[in-house]
């Protein structure tokens, strides 16, 4: 019997993981491709992240062709922040030659958070647009509407942001995004669960399956930073203060803590987490075993 992919598992109903891969500052991919390795069998797909932070790195679309070569299913992330309209539909184009059928389309952060903030931004398009672009050449036409000789076929997704306020500019923006093709959504990383159970209340009516964000906190210090800097991130003073008193030996066992008991919440509210581990990769599988999942 042939393997489910991420969208037949989605389109059935049944709860789906997926993990993150930040490909290297370099070449050295080899260690990232182990983690994916260890927790395979756990993660039905792994999002690939696109010069993540705006920070010069390794390409997403190589990246995903060599967890394709291995046998695993990405999500190739792509962000309007460095390619003109031209470029994002040959991307596009190009990813579905090399075998990639999951797309996450988004804006992307600005180039002076990251490593190069004198770099000239495109954003020629935004997430929206981008999502309809995918929908065009799905369809057999480029933004021109010229035909293309080959249509690709995509499983479009996007993000969303349940804690922002106020949130109905969210599910306006989400709105949007249906429109323009989005079939699945990610979320940014939820830390109150009555909040977002009051949000997945308020979307239950577009059934679009959505992944509720886990973010696994490594200090009281970046919680802290997230709740100041971050847009629709809030979290409790509870975990702040479970994550300041764990001796920092601890850290590791107390932010595993946090995200079952976040992962256990969901689990009957959306349709699958989506984890984010910013480098704690090796991490993953204690999350998934103390969630149960």
């Amino acid at each position: 019997m042939e393997k489910q992919t991420f969208s037949e598992k989605l389109k059935a109903g049944k709860f789906v993981i997926t993990s993150e891969i930040g490909p290297p500052k370099g070449t050295n991919i080899e260690p990232h491709l182990k983690e994916a390795e260890h927790i395979r069998d756990k993660i039905d797909a792994f999002n690939v992240t696109d010069l993540q932070s705006s920070v010069m790195r390794l390409g997403s679309l190589a990246t995903c062709r060599l967890l394709i070569e291995r046998g695993m299913e990405p999500v190739f992330q792509i962000t309007c922040r460095d390619r003109n309209r031209l470029a994002l539909q040959s991307d596009l184009l190009s990813a579905y030659v090399l075998g990639v059928r999951n797309v996450l389309c988004l804006t992307g952060d600005h180039t002076t958070l990251g490593d190069h903030p004198d770099a000239k931004p495109v954003f020629d398009l935004d997430a929206v647009s981008l999502l309809k672009v995918a929908t065009d050449l799905m369809n057999g036409k480029d933004m021109k509407g010229n035909d293309l000789d080959g249509k690709p076929e995509f499983f479009p997704g996007a993000v969303v942001s349940p804690g922002y306020e106020p949130v109905e500019l969210q599910i306006i923006k989400m709105e949007k995004k249906i429109e323009a093709g989005a079939k699945f959504f990610q979320t940014q990383a939820v830390y109150d669960l009555n909040s977002f159970e009051k949000f997945m209340k308020m979307v239950e009516k577009y059934n679009v399956p959505i992944l509720g964000g886990i973010v696994l906190l490594k200090s009281a210090g970046m919680a802290k930073y997230m709740n100041e800097k971050v847009a629709g991130v809030s979290v409790p003073d509870r975990y702040i203060n479970m994550m300041a008193q764990a001796k920092k030996e601890e850290r590791v066992k107390v932010s595993v803590q946090i995200a079952a008991e976040l992962i256990k919440g969901m689990k009957n509210l959306c349709q699958g987490i989506h984890i984010m581990p910013l480098g704690w990769e090796k991490y993953v599988p204690l999350v998934l075993e103390a969630s149960a999942l």
